[in-house]
């Protein structure tokens, strides 16, 4: 507990970011830097176990969303989960909503996981719906930050919005970070908490990754065509069956390079362009080589990575040990010197691929998921030649991969200039061999140099001879190599990159020696020994260290492939020496604390590791290989750089380089995880330039020889030897038989000659017979019979065969060999067994003990029993007589094991026939690197052969290949050696057995031989006290050398099954002290070595060990210790502890929580308590459920036990069950590791009385189950007189918000303390252990991956002290207590405050309040644990449990720090703090002096003082300065209670619990804040409880009155071509949208003017104090429940135009938060856009003034509204408004109706003054007449009448004018 947050949050390519602060452009690189990298001191190894994760996001709010009219909801995926938000309204959504991912992955794999938030706009179903996204990688946590919302699409559309959220990551123990849960949004910087995502606003940088070419890539592709070719006389190019391609990946982009075809070494000569936003978080570029398929998926051919963090640097290396602290930024300014700080750069250089094995099978790799790189490689694949530069404000490239030019390609010919290079390897042993059956040998290669089975590759000396194991006589097997030991030899070339090796082993070598320097540090602190030793230790070593560090340091002058990278290192790795150098000098002069000085000394040793990274390293590891059979079983790597010889300097060479060291060897993807070891390898190992490989000679040790081998192969045909006989076999071959051999065809290496002629010699190592090393051996031979169905059993064709079916000699030919004798004259004859054969084998399957008819088989197995004879010497050299059959060995079949003497059933015998070589001059033994070359063989063909088309041409170099030289180092002489492992005990050991326990012992290997402890059972903490003798161990070489790495002795344990195999409980390795001169008085001393099983500690064990070299006849060793049983050696005296008579008390409470135990219930348990050999019983409890208690508790033993500390066993408890029928059975235990906190300080002279006083308060009354719902809980409180303040003042003022506290503190009340954490958790009470510990009860096997099985309790107290000092000091022991089987209690318990962050089963808000008080009654001890759970309702469903925490009340009870019930500042009589608890506070004082032995305190008359310990206290000195008031108590208990808070009593408190669920046991499933009283019932009633009943919210009416709107947008036009709108206003407040309201309509404004008088009325619920909404509604239609949200209080103003036969058009809006209200402008010309803010991180705007409109109850004037444009925000109209927020007395007494709707008055609304011209046209046509036609068409219609009059006046007169004028004319009379 107590961790924070592990897990980072990146951008989803790896960016995240924010706006960075201007920096001289000098400084950019080096600033950039420090932003690329990440802190190497952070960098941990992420584990590959799956584990349990809990991903949580809230997302809070939204600002700035891009749209109008939008209804806004956020969607968030997870890991394949989606969670959405509630859907809201406006551009400024408010949601505060978490949700919880629940994921079981692996931190790597969850670090790839991607986390996705979008935002929809739901009015939307059309694809571009989506408004905004943002992707972060899970990295780190992110605590209310705004993430910039961006086009998916198009990154450079700019911001589409702003969201606030948080989001974090828990693992198992980890605490969720705290987190405001206010608003604080006045307080809000978005620039400073604003995340970038990729490609927002970000520097370009691009990485410039140039691929040149690659080697060595291996065959992928299957060589049917290339055989073909071969068939037809083609030439078949089986080496390139590749088709290799480079794939490039980084922050989520990924670029390949061209295929090319039928190459294992292509070249590219490409550059990927890499272009990416910084910073980046991304650590690694992955390169991966595939092979390219046509048809099916491409197959990796192997991964590697280019880490940034191990590439470039930000500085803060050198920062961290600057003593000015001002870092490497202003290292240049400071000094003058260069910045350390530098970009990503690397190479040119090789980048080794590793994986599965190269050869190359038709079938499914096996080990495929290597050449991923998810696991530790197991051979090499080649090499990319790769070069990485970083370019900075580039602009992003066209083409993401280009060819390089020429001139480039011939520039980097100078860094693949490579050398000759000569490796050595010596095998002095391979031991602890488990796998046993064929023969084995060993492979050495580096690189593809060495590969046996790769026909592609040069053959070379790389592999041993091979061997048969032999037996140890204990329990492993190991290779007989005696005094010739297998040499391995290899020639290769690499570049010479010693100028980047040889400052890493440098380096190496100064941590090593400050390592083993902290070690006796602390060993040292860990004795106690004294301070003037301690000195002595810490000034070694700091002056070692500062003498190591000031040693000279290789540079690179003169070397000729040196990159930018080597400069920058070197300048790096100078610079931080120094400062170590310097730091430590400082240290040594100012330093007085050593203890102190550790955690320093630790941080230089962790630097210096970090400064041995090196990437460019090209040379690939040596990897060994354990063949069995023609397959690879197991593997080791060595880095190069551990073994490569240096001329700069002997520290500059490997740390083992020349030196022999212990390997061991892995399996490949080890599924149990290290459980058995392959082999155990003691191998001497050399490389080095063959310039100087005559240095070679200084490390070499014995002689070496070179010999060609052949065998000669004859068969038994006709009862005569011969070759006739032989079929698929040649007269002379290899040692497998398969490559014919002549002798005139073996040449010697170029530089080698012959000496001698060839010569038979056997091969021993491969004839050791199955009894080798056995003291015991059964022979065994199975008679086989057959017959017809129903017919006669007669013998079978063979008729003895050994298990396995094969041939063997019948019984009468089996003898007795030299040196044994049979254990009895006849042997054993088990019963007949039978089966049946299934076509197409020829022999059963499986046997069964039953006849049947259709049996046709039978066979019997024929035992006897041999052991080695003890009248015969031990060294009988059974091979001697042998030696006359000129060195045939035989064998029943081809290919089966051969043996030494001829058996009748041996039809096939070999000899082998050797010839040494020696070099032409005198090279010493260095000459072994010149057996380079083929060793001749006969490659032609024989007639019969050549005409089989199934045979192949064999090539040269796969005839070499199987016939390397065999090169051995012989010793001449022999040291024999004596060891002693001193095992003592172990401890913590694991469960492996049913019954909590194993049964542990050790195996003891040391070379080739090995020793086993004797069993103890049932402990999981051992004490063997033994001495394991190894008497007489040769080893080879000189014993200087011995001292300077003598061999390990490998302890294994093991827990001892009665039944199947025993089980792996770990391994330990330990390194023995070596004695050449055993009259020197050194012994050695017990140490504790971890003992791992996995990977992970599984306890550990006490052990020392001695290796002394012995004389021949064994006089000068020591003596041998005593026996305590025959041939069982104890620790002697100067070796074991030393111990001391120690009394150790136990006070055995009780038992609490017993589960049941083979279904039946535990009901008469006792206790059995061992610690050091000795034990003792407690009384049995005779029945548990009535009585957990013991009747009497006090437990006493007197044991011997080390004088130190470190040496102490553990004390074990067990808890057994007395059963029917004498069965006690274990039914749990638990071990105490130290007992140093148990010890008591002998010069305490006040007795305890505490325990008596506790129990003495205990008494009998019946039981009964008490079980409480909360939903059903009635109310306990009367109705109390409602004050100004209330309980939640008093919560409210204690954590310090003054806002909701209202008028407590003025008033001069008290506060109470609130915990963040459990009161158990609080340092200062102990977790309220002081009266009795709680220990818990283990039952069970531990299995992988769970933990124990908790089964109970035990409840006890402990102490130690030496038994002279507690005679000496008289020490009381603790009386016998008898205690009482009950204890009624009354405990009240309160619930307040939040649970916070439930998990997904709840309604996913982040507060729930749920303030309740109630009371229940229980029996103490029987009822201690007060559970509350928190559940999910479901109103059809079963309701979920969210998580749940328990409290143990006896602990409370008990405890003597008051945890019952909580001491406040203040006594009060009445009020809101009416003290609560029985007792008064003088009463509670004279316990308190009676519990600490002080005499009863003495009160004065008047109650002003009070003498109390021998110190008088008086009322004034607490009370001063302190506002009193009227609840106060009386003077004396006021007093009193100030005397006992400075007692360190639990103070009045609010306690925080974590929930927890059984789902995922190890994580938060949210907290609970809370308090528990506990009353016993025999003191009488407590006080009255308190009042917390959550706070109801308070009715609230906003009014807003919508006045005048101006300058709207004019949307439409009419049917003249006017502009106008139909303006109304639209209004709400978030969360009551079903509220809404609306103005009604003016019509046709023409210039953007309306005219309303218009009231809205918004009733809404309200939190003063918290300053929120409290809105309660249906979620959907189908809910059958309302849900209550809290929002902050906005009201949303929105201008609309009306349309009747459409939809209506949006203009704009307004939204306007009641608390922070902007202020209105008085005039329209003085409303602008710029009043309302825009939140963007570039905004150069003030903030506009606001006010709360809570304070300011109306405000009127013009608001702005705007509407969003082509992404930017424009003007929609300006509105005018009074607002108006009232309670509801005011609102009563201020009556209002909406609209113009009676009451209209406060004020009262007359209608609105519209101009003539607003009306609707359809419904008034007069108006429309008067004011759209003949306003806009006067003149034309004028026009047209004067138009008529004038056509009317002219058609008459046309019409009358002829008549006129024919009247004029005729003129009648």
């Amino acid at each position: 507990k107590g961790r924070s947050t592990l897990i980072r949050i990146d951008g989803a390519d790896g960016t995240v970011g924010g706006i960075a602060p201007a920096v001289p452009s000098d400084a950019k690189e080096a600033q950039l830097a420090r932003r690329i990298t990440k802190g190497k001191k952070t960098r941990r190894i992420l584990s590959n176990k799956p584990q349990d994760f809990q991903i949580r996001v809230r997302v809070i709010e939204g600002r700035q969303l891009s749209g109008n009219n939008i209804k806004p909801v956020a969607k968030v995926h997870v890991c394949g989960q989606t969670h959405r938000t509630r859907i809201k309204r406006g551009n400024n959504p408010y949601f505060d909503e978490i949700f919880f991912y629940n994921v079981h992955m692996t931190p790597l794999e969850l670090l790839d996981e991607t986390i996705s938030i979008r935002v929809y706009d739901s009015y939307s179903l059309r694809a571009d719906s989506l408004m905004g996204e943002f992707k972060v990688r899970i990295s780190h946590a992110v605590m209310r930050k705004w993430l910039l919302l961006s086009d998916p699409e198009d990154t450079n559309s700019g911001a589409k919005g702003y969201l606030k959220v948080s989001m974090f990551v828990l693992g198992a123990g980890d605490e969720p970070p705290m987190e405001k849960r206010e608003r604080d949004n006045e307080n809000d910087d978005v620039e400073s908490n604003l995340l970038l995502p990729a490609g927002i606003a970000l520097r370009w940088v691009t990485f410039l990754l140039k691929i040149y070419r690659a080697e060595d890539i291996p065959q992928m592709d299957d060589a049917f065509a290339q055989t073909v070719k071969e068939i037809f006389g083609g030439d078949g190019d089986k080496k390139n069956l590749v088709d290799p391609f480079v794939e490039v990946c980084f922050a989520g982009k990924k670029v390949c390079t061209s295929i090319i075809e039928k190459n294992a070494n292509p070249e590219w000569n490409q550059v990927v362009n890499l272009q990416i936003k910084f910073p980046s978080m991304c650590e690694k570029i992955r390169l991966t080589v595939f092979d390219w398929d046509r048809l099916t998926k491409n197959d990796v051919v192997g991964t590697t990575y280019l880490s940034l963090s191990k590439i470039a640097s930000s500085g803060g290396e050198v920062e961290e040990f600057s003593s000015s602290g001002t870092g490497a930024s202003s290292y240049e300014v400071n000094t003058g010197e260069t910045e350390v700080g530098f970009l990503p750069t690397f190479g040119p250089c090789y980048l080794n691929l590793y994986g599965s094995p190269r050869e190359y099978t038709g079938f499914a790799d096996p080990y495929d998921e290597l050449n991923s790189g998810k696991e530790e490689g197991v051979a090499y694949r080649g090499r990319v030649l790769v070069e990485l530069s970083t370019i900075l404000d580039s602009k992003p490239a066209n083409k993401k991969i280009e060819a390089i030019s020429s001139d480039d390609v011939l520039i980097v010919e100078k860094y693949q200039r490579r050398r000759k290079f000569s490796l050595s390897a010596v095998f002095h042993s391979a031991t602890m061999l488990q796998d046993i059956g064929e023969a084995i040998q060993f492979e050495v290669s580096i690189g593809n140099y060495g590969n046996k089975f790769d026909t592609t590759c040069k053959p070379l000396a790389s592999t041993t001879q091979y061997s048969r194991v032999v037996f140890d006589g204990n329990y492993y097997y190991y290779l007989p190599w005696v005094n010739r030991k297998p040499v391995v030899t290899i020639t290769s070339f690499w570049e010479d990159i010693s100028h980047r090796l040889d400052p890493v082993n440098l380096i190496l070598t100064m941590a090593e020696r400050l390592q083993s320097n902290i070690a006796a540090l602390k060993s040292g602190i860990q004795a106690k020994v004294s301070e003037n030793q301690l000195a002595e230790i810490w000034l070694k070593l700091i002056d070692e260290l500062i003498e190591d560090t000031s040693k000279p340091f290789p540079l690179l002058e003169a070397k000729s492939n040196v990159t930018v990278l080597d400069t920058h290192i070197q300048n790096m790795r100078l610079k931080s020496l120094k400062h170590i150098i310097d730091a430590a000098t400082r240290m040594r002069t100012d330093a007085t604390d050593v203890k102190a000085t550790l955690a320093e000394i630790e941080d230089w040793l962790d630097k210096l590791m970090q400064l041995t990274e090196e990437s460019q390293n090209s040379i690939p590891d040596v990897i060994i290989w354990m063949i069995r059979g023609e397959k690879r079983l197991a593997y080791a790597r060595i880095p190069a750089h551990q073994v490569l010889y240096s001329t700069t300097s002997a520290e500059a060479s490997g740390k083992y380089c020349g030196k022999t060291q212990t390997i061991f060897l892995k399996y490949p993807q080890d599924k149990n995880k290290g459980a058995k070891i392959p082999v155990q390898l003691r191998v001497n190992i050399w490389l080095g330039l063959t310039a100087v490989e005559k240095k070679f000679n200084s490390f070499a040790e014995g002689t070496f020889s070179v010999f060609a081998e052949m065998y000669e192969n004859q068969a038994l045909m006709f009862g005569k030897w011969g070759t006739s006989g032989l079929v698929g076999r040649h007269k002379f071959s290899d040692v497998t038989g398969k490559i014919k051999l002549k002798r005139e065809f073996f040449l010697p290496p170029k530089g080698w000659e012959w000496e001698g002629e060839w010569m038979v010699d056997p091969e021993r190592s491969l004839l050791t017979e199955a009894d080798a090393g056995h003291s015991e051996f059964t022979d065994e031979v199975y008679q086989n019979e057959s017959r017809y169905p129903g017919g006669e059993w007669k013998a079978a064709e063979e008729p003895y065969t050994d298990v396995n079916g094969e041939k063997t000699a019948p019984p009468g030919e089996i003898t007795c060999p030299p040196g044994w004798i049979w254990e009895d004259d006849k042997g054993k004859i088990n019963w007949w067994e039978y089966g049946i054969t299934i076509p197409p084998d020829n022999k059963p399957k499986s046997w069964v003990a039953a006849e049947k008819m259709y049996h046709i088989h039978r066979r019997r197995r024929l035992v006897r029993k041999r052991k080695k004879d003890p009248s015969q010497a031990t060294g009988v050299k059974v091979m001697a007589s042998h030696e006359d059959q000129e060195g045939w060995e035989y064998a029943s079949l081809i290919g089966w094991k051969f043996h030494w003497k001829p058996r009748s059933s041996d039809t096939f015998r070999r000899r082998r026939w050797r010839r040494k070589m020696a070099p032409s001059d005198t090279h010493g033994a260095a000459a072994i690197f010149k057996l380079e070359g083929a060793l001749g063989a006969d490659t032609s063909l024989d007639e019969e052969e050549a005409k089989s088309s199934e045979k192949a041409k064999e090539s040269a170099t796969r005839v070499f290949g199987a016939n390397t030289p065999i090169v051995s180092c012989s010793f001449d002489r022999v040291y024999s050696y004596h060891l002693r492992c001193y095992i003592y005990q172990a401890r913590n050991l694991i469960a492996l057995d049913k019954d909590s326990f194993s049964d542990p012992y050790a195996h003891v290997s040391f070379l080739h031989q090995s020793k086993t402890t004797e069993i103890i059972h049932a402990t999981l903490n051992p004490m063997w006290d033994q001495t394991l003798i190894f008497n007489e161990i040769e080893i080879y070489g000189d014993p200087q050398t011995v001292v300077q790495n003598p061999p390990n002795v490998v302890i294994e344990l093991f827990d001892n099954d009665q039944v199947g195999k025993d089980e792996f409980l770990g391994r330990s390795v330990c390194s023995p002290m070596v004695k050449l001169n055993p009259g020197v008085d050194i012994t050695p001393k017990l140490l504790w070595y971890p003992v791992m099983n996995g990977g992970k500690a599984c306890g550990s064990i006490l052990l020392a060990a001695e290796l002394i070299l012995r004389d021949k006849d064994g006089s000068n060793l020591p003596i041998l210790p005593s026996q305590r049983a025959p041939k069982l050696y104890m620790v002697p005296q100067g070796i074991r502890p030393v111990v001391q008579l120690t009394a150790i008390e136990i006070l055995a409470w009780g038992l609490r929580n017993m589960k049941n135990y083979q279904m039946a219930s535990v009901t008469s348990p006792s206790l059995i308590v061992e610690c050091g050999g000795e034990m003792v019983e407690s009384v049995v409890i005779k029945n548990l459920k009535k009585t957990p208690n013991f009747p009497y508790s006090v437990l006493f033993m007197k044991v011997l036990l080390p004088k130190e500390e470190v040496y102490a066993p553990s004390l074990v408890i067990k808890v057994i069950d007395h059963r029917q029928f004498g069965r006690k059975p274990v039914v749990g235990q638990c071990t105490i590791d130290s007992l140093e906190d148990f010890r008591c300080d002998p010069y305490a002279t006040r007795e305890d009385i505490a325990p008596q006083l506790k129990v003495s308060l205990l008494s009998a009354v019946p039981r009964r189950d008490v079980v409480i719902e909360m939903e059903d809980t009635k109310p306990l409180l009367a109705a109390q007189e409602e004050e100004i303040v209330d309980w939640w003042s008093k919560f409210y003022a204690s954590i310090g918000d003054h806002e909701k506290c209202g008028q407590y503190i003025q008033k001069g009340y008290d506060t109470l303390k609130v915990y963040d954490c459990e009161l158990e958790e609080v340092p200062e009470f102990k977790r309220l252990t002081d009266f009795s510990d709680t220990f818990k009860l283990y039952r069970g096997k531990s299995e992988d991956n769970d933990d124990p099985s908790v089964v109970g309790e035990f409840k006890n107290m402990v102490r130690s002290l030496y038994f002279n000092i507690m005679k000496a000091y008289k020490v009381k022991s603790w009386p016998p207590l008898k205690l009482i089987a009950k204890l009624p209690l009354t405990f009240r318990g309160a619930s307040i405050l939040p649970i916070m962050f439930l998990n997904s089963l709840c309604t996913p808000f982040c507060t729930l309040f749920v303030a309740l008080m109630y009371e229940l009654s229980c029996f103490l001890p029987q009822e201690k644990d007060l559970k509350i759970s928190v559940y999910d309702y479901d109103m059809l469903t079963r309701d979920e449990k969210v998580g749940e925490t328990i409290i143990d009340l006896e602990n409370r009870f008990l405890s003597r720090f008051g945890a019952h019930c909580g001491i406040p500042q203040q006594y009060c009589i009445s009020g809101v703090n009416t003290w609560r608890d029985q007792l008064k506070p003088t009463h509670m004082l004279q316990n308190i002096a009676r519990f600490k032995g002080y005499s009863p305190p003495i009160l004065s008359e008047n109650g002003s003082r009070i003498n109390y310990g021998g110190q008088d206290y008086t009322l004034e000195e607490f009370e001063i300065n302190k506002k009193l008031h009227q609840h106060l108590g009386p003077g004396e208990e006021r007093l009193a209670l100030h005397i006992l808070r400075t007692q360190g009593l639990v103070p009045e408190h609010v306690e925080t619990r974590t929930l927890y669920s059984t789902f995922q046991p190890n994580i938060s499933q949210g907290k609970l804040q809370m308090w528990v009283d506990v009353f016993p019932k025999s003191l009488g009633p407590p006080g009255p409880p308190f009042n917390i009943n959550p706070r109801k919210a308070k009715k609230y009416i906003m009014r807003v009155i919508i006045w005048n709107t101006k300058d709207v947008i004019l949307d439409e036009k009419s049917i003249t071509g006017e502009e106008m709108s139909d303006i109304y206003v639209k209004g709400w407040m978030p969360g009551n949208e079903e509220n809404k309201q609306k103005t009604d309509v003016h019509y046709r404004s023409l210039d953007g003017d309306g005219n309303f008088n218009w009231r809205f009325v918004f009733p809404f619920e309200y939190f003063p104090a918290e300053q929120l909404c409290m809105v309660s509604k249906k979620e959907h239609f189908w809910s059958l429940d309302k849900t209550e949200f809290r929002i902050p209080p906005k009201v949303i103003i929105q201008i609309w135009d009306n349309d009747k036969f459409s939809l209506d058009d949006y203009l704009g809006f307004v939204e306007l938060d009641l608390h922070k209200t902007v202020i209105p402008a008085k005039v329209p010309e003085k409303c602008n856009i710029d009043m309302i803010p825009e939140h963007k991180a570039n905004n150069p705007l003030k903030a506009p003034k606001t006010v709360s409109l809570f304070e300011q109850k109306s405000m009127k004037g013009w608001w702005p509204c705007y509407t969003e444009k082509d992404g930017s925000r424009v003007l929609a109209g300006k509105v005018e408004m009074t607002l108006e927020v009232l309670n509801e007395k005011e609102a009563d007494e201020r009556p209002a109706g909406k609209g113009r709707d009676e009451p209209n008055m406060n004020p009262k609304l007359d209608l609105p003054n519209r101009p003539e011209t607003s009306f609707l046209w359809f419904t008034n046509p007069c108006k429309t007449m008067k004011f759209i036609v003949w306003r806009r068409f006067k003149w034309i219609f004028i026009g047209i009448i004067i138009l008529l009059i004038v056509f009317l006046f002219l058609a008459i007169l046309l019409y009358s004018l002829p008549n006129y004028i024919s009247m004029k004319i005729v003129n009648p009379i």
